[in-house]
């Protein structure tokens, strides 16, 4: 789960890391008022929305005006933002954050993020921080350093010190950063990120530093322990077939493709997806039933699938450990029957009460395609959407 820069500001501020004063508006007229509430003669008006890049695509303009910050809001409010992030359909702006100016002198780079392969966070930090981080990662990668915390341990002084060594800050901002590192490692931890970022890190004139960015991504098999951050949820800017699946406890994922899958199991979905590609087929989506599918949650899988207009069959691939074959059959049946489904379908399933399942399939008279093997089941399913 993603949420926007000033929500992400609210919980760097509980946790205390130095943010700039702002407020969220969702109307040009709320903009103005946000800005006169600040005060001041300099303003910043970002869009809102789950996607990096915004301010060389335009949603970050600095105002210096009430009449700047109404004319800017104007042209924000409701424009498609396309970044880098959003590809080139772009993300439509429905919300802004007024922020009070910052005097900019030196920009740095801080992250954290779980790192499987250590068991460790990682705490990736560079002396080259804003816009163009990605350019630097690519370019002169040395300038990014990473610090690997034992989450048993925590992050303490002389760790948090040589991170603010590693990055080239000032002796007079050394204190401060050892500090502000640390609290954001808490917050981290706390609220169970999988990432924070600040991007960038100001120092202003006087070495203290600001967070002027603020990213974070949360595990959502945590977020049942975080009320508070679900409520953060912004509906508008995740894919509406992802929403509705998730009222069902369904698994999925839009891609690209032309080929609906629709599975039980992590791992046998990803297997799936890999099949199709392998004998020249695209996936449409990532679909993961679950163990305790029933025929409703199965006719619902086959509607959000049908949704999207690219898909030209679908893949049914089931293993029968915990979900019975016949479940799934009857399942499959209902929704053929529900969606008056015109599109090829394969199923291929294997396991607990397989026999009887394949059986129902056969006596359903649906065009039903059977297959054995996930190659055949692969094959097929290319065959019939080419």
């Amino acid at each position: 789960m993603k949420i926007h820069e000033y929500q992400a500001k609210e919980l760097l501020r509980a946790a205390g890391v130095p943010v700039p004063r702002g407020h969220a508006a969702f109307t040009v007229r709320e903009a103005v008022e946000a800005a006169q509430k600040l005060g001041g003669s300099v303003w910043v008006v970002k869009a809102q929305i789950h996607a990096g890049g915004r301010g060389k695509g335009g949603g970050v303009k600095l105002a210096r005006s009430l009449a700047d910050v109404e004319k800017l809001a104007g042209e924000i409010l409701g424009m498609q933002l396309k970044t880098h992030q959003t590809g080139p359909e772009g993300q439509k702006v429905r919300r802004l954050y007024i922020e009070e100016g910052a005097d900019i002198q030196k920009e740095y780079y801080v992250s954290l993020v779980t790192d499987r392969a250590t068991q460790k966070v990682a705490f990736i930090a560079s002396s080259e921080g804003g816009m163009d981080i990605e350019e630097v990662a690519h370019s002169t990668p040395e300038k990014i350093i990473t610090e690997f915390i034992d989450p048993l341990v925590g992050l303490g002084d002389a760790q948090a010190k040589k991170i603010a060594d590693a990055i080239g800050l000032p002796e007079n901002s050394t204190a401060q950063a050892i500090e502000l590192f640390k609290k954001l490692y808490g917050c981290y931890m706390d609220t169970d990120a999988s990432l924070v970022e600040i991007n960038p890190l100001n120092r202003d004139g006087k070495g203290h530093l600001i967070a002027l960015d603020a990213k974070f991504n949360f595990d959502a098999n945590a977020l049942f322990r975080h009320p508070d951050i679900v409520a953060y949820r912004d509906l508008d800017e995740e894919d509406p077939a992802e929403v509705e699946a998730s009222k069902f406890d369904l698994a999925y994922i839009s891609l690209d493709g032309n080929i609906g899958c629709l599975v039980n199991g992590a791992g046998l979905a990803m297997a799936t997806m890999d099949t199709i590609k392998l004998f020249g087929g695209e996936p449409a989506n990532f679909l993961d039933v679950g163990g305790g599918a029933t025929a409703e949650k199965v006719t619902e899988a086959f509607k959000i699938m049908l949704a999207n207009k690219a898909v030209k069959g679908i893949l049914v691939n089931i293993f029968g450990g915990i979900m019975k074959c016949d479940t799934i059959a009857e399942g499959v049946i209902t929704a053929c029957k529900a969606v008056n489904l015109s599109v090829p379908l394969v199923v291929r399933m294997k396991g607990t009460n397989e026999d009887l399942g394949k059986k129902m399939l056969a006596e359903s008279g649906l065009p039903i395609i059977a297959a054995y093997t996930m190659a055949e089941a692969a094959t097929k399913i290319v065959a019939a959407v080419a």
